[in-house]
């Protein structure tokens, strides 16, 4: 019996040890931090973020249809109020080609302006369309592109008042659906469980399964139009090639990241900016072979949900409860 007991004293006091081992985080600091901490009035999580032909005047939307303009490259912001009476909204895109803009969100709402903004009309969706509209991609005057949480893909080219199919079945209720600039699309399941993936052309999504016993976290496309999925625990896998079956290995940029990492960002085709929870900010300036991790913004009061960059000078990291990192790569230079 004692015996026993000290066997068991031994494992436990080796949990611990590697517990702690894996939670001291070894990973470099970044040498600058390029990210200015914006904090704007609002309980929010932001959902997309985008600008007009001026880079100085841009968008943000987000829950709780919230909605906040920029005229200065995202320096401050005003909220702007459009009132839905006792609808509950929430945004979840936007997107704009020139003066012509389009929002979208749940449940089944889309708003277009040809003003920049200025004014922002509501345009009727039809009650059968399948789900929610969850991304809109403006493709030029009077275009767009809008795909719903179901996969359901639509195409107008008369400014919203008739869309196509470009897809016959949905991929079912999925957790995050991306879209390259070459148009093609992939969508995680709901559950992680798997992925599809949809190319322009195709009548129907093609399913495929998941490369670990990991649940998949979320999955895009590089400025290249390589792919790229986040995988619970904190794994990060590239496709170089591009096809979908062919992955990288396994990526483990932080030990300690076991709260999951949420999105990818590419100012340029080798740098990575990586988001996660509880602040988790990481960037590899080699296209994933080394990295870095930013400890200044780690102290946000926010999980970082999603990195988008308009240029390589331009960028953003949406986080929640009005956290909002603004690039800013020259000053950080300096």
């Amino acid at each position: 019996m004692n015996l026993l007991r000290q066997k068991l004293k031994q494992i436990v006091v080796f949990v611990v040890v590697s517990l702690f081992c894996i939670s001291c985080s070894q990973i470099p600091s970044t040498t600058t931090n390029p990210w200015k901490i914006l904090t704007l009035p609002t309980e929010a999580i932001f959902a997309d973020i985008a600008f007009t032909d001026d880079p100085n005047h841009g968008w943000l939307v987000g829950t709780k249809a919230s909605l906040f303009e920029t005229t200065d490259g995202g320096d401050s912001w005003s909220e702007k109020v459009i009132d839905f009476g006792t609808e509950k909204i929430s945004f979840s895109g936007v997107s704009f080609s020139g003066d012509e803009g389009w929002i979208v969100g749940k449940p089944s709402i889309l708003l277009h302006t040809n003003d920049a903004g200025a004014n922002w009309s509501r345009i009727a969706l039809s009650s059968k369309l399948p789900g929610s509209p969850d991304g809109i991609i403006a493709l030029a005057a009077n275009s767009a592109e809008m795909v719903t949480d179901l996969g359901a893909i639509y195409k107008t080219t008369d400014g919203g008042e008739n869309w196509k199919a470009l897809v016959e079945g949905a991929v079912g209720v999925a957790r995050n659906i991306e879209r390259s600039a070459d148009g093609r699309y992939v969508a995680v399941s709901a559950n992680g469980n798997f992925y599809s993936t949809w190319k322009p052309g195709q009548t129907e999504w093609t399913p495929h399964n998941r490369n670990s016993s990991r649940r998949l976290q979320n999955m895009g496309f590089s400025l290249d139009g390589d792919l790229w999925l986040l995988a619970r625990g904190g794994v990060v896998q590239f496709s170089h090639t591009g096809e979908e079956g062919e992955w990288s290995e396994a990526i483990y940029p932080e030990f300690s990241a076991s709260w999951g990492l949420l999105d990818i960002g590419y100012p340029t085709s080798d740098e990575v900016w990586v988001a996660g929870g509880s602040g988790e900010l990481l960037y590899s300036p080699d296209g994933g072979e080394t990295w870095q991790k930013d400890r200044e913004v780690e102290d946000a009061p926010s999980n970082l949900y999603k990195v988008i960059f308009q240029s390589p000078e331009q960028g953003f990291v949406l986080g929640e409860r009005g956290v909002l990192l603004k690039y800013e790569p020259s000053s950080a230079a300096a």
